[in-house]
């Protein structure tokens, strides 16, 4: 029997700058792209929350079904998130429209009964905006109580500043969710803005260890917190990943890049399903899932590469 995956967060259309001051709509979402990556390479998974009946959430269901991804809650009338995204010396920025939204309106209890549905416990992934109190506290609980039921809990942190209306908070659910995630990613950004110029929030590291030369310590840092896996990424430098005390780093492929929306998100998916496909070797997941992601680069918005992809193009 295969493992479960089921992802738990956004699903937005993300509005991108064009060079001639125009937007155009891509589908997006951390937790979406995660989804959507996984099953363009095979394998099998649930996006478990709802998704609006608007024709922005129209176009959401149809890119998710196209690709193979299961839907795993009914839909409801609120509107599609949005997300503006602007771009700086090829990064992207983001502003989000997150009120009354379709992808927010489901309880705990709507959660967890749809985890309980499956015959065996497995992965389950959140991240994200799904992080970002209020909304973080329903994540908690949820994470807490599957994880409670056997459920492996998958994040990647993804953090969203912009949206946090107290950082103290903020950084304080983080460190909470750490401490109770199995496997996690996080980015050489995600840690600065975790830290905030401040020392000892994660076993004494400072904003100077946030660099690929320190990764080591990082990842060993933050081990001692929980988490069993752990991918450190640090963009066009490459990652890192940690399992059990072995670790593995490999440098970026270099791509002409058109822009790095969902790379992360391809990036971290590929890594879950190696390793709910049981890959102990992590040379070959880090290997896989920079090409994925540099594959992904090279292509506008989040499109994520499919297994046929990974199997015969050289990025």
């Amino acid at each position: 029997m295969q493992t479960p995956i089921v992802v738990l967060g956004e699903a937005l259309m993300d509005c991108i700058a064009q060079p001639n001051g125009s937007f155009i709509a891509y589908e997006g979402g951390s937790p979406y792209n995660v989804a959507r990556a996984i099953a363009l390479q095979g394998g099998e998974v649930n996006f478990a929350a709802p998704i609006s009946t608007d024709d922005l959430g129209a176009k959401l269901r149809a890119v998710l079904i196209q690709d193979g991804v299961l839907l795993g809650m009914p839909s409801n009338q609120l509107p599609t998130s949005l997300a503006m995204v602007s771009f700086f010396e090829g990064q992207p920025s983001y502003q989000f429209y997150r009120e009354g939204v379709a992808d927010t309106a489901f309880t705990v209890e709507q959660a967890l009964a749809f985890l309980d549905s499956f015959p065996i416990s497995g992965i389950l992934h959140t991240g994200s905006l799904a992080l970002v109190p209020p909304e973080a506290s329903k994540t908690l609980d949820i994470i807490n109580a599957a994880k409670g039921r056997g459920w492996i809990i998958s994040c990647d942190i993804n953090l969203r500043p912009r949206l946090a209306r107290d950082m103290a908070e903020y950084r304080s659910v983080i460190l909470q969710l750490i401490a109770c995630t199995d496997w996690l990613k996080a980015s050489d950004e995600d840690l600065t803005i975790l830290l905030g110029g401040s020392e000892g929030e994660i076993k004494n590291l400072t904003l100077t260890d946030i660099r690929f030369t320190s990764a080591h310590k990082i990842a060993s840092a933050i081990t001692e917190l929980g988490c069993q896996r752990i991918a450190l990424t640090f963009g066009s430098e490459g990652a890192l990943l940690r399992h059990d005390k072995n670790t593995v780093q490999g440098e970026a492929s270099t791509v002409t890049v058109i822009d790095t929306v969902g790379a992360g998100d391809t990036f971290w998916a590929s890594c879950v399903l190696a390793w709910a496909r049981g890959e102990t070797a992590l040379e070959k997941t880090l290997n896989r899932a920079l090409k994925a992601a540099a594959i992904n680069c090279t292509r506008a918005g989040c499109n994520p590469p499919t297994a046929n992809d990974l199997a015969n193009l050289n990025p």
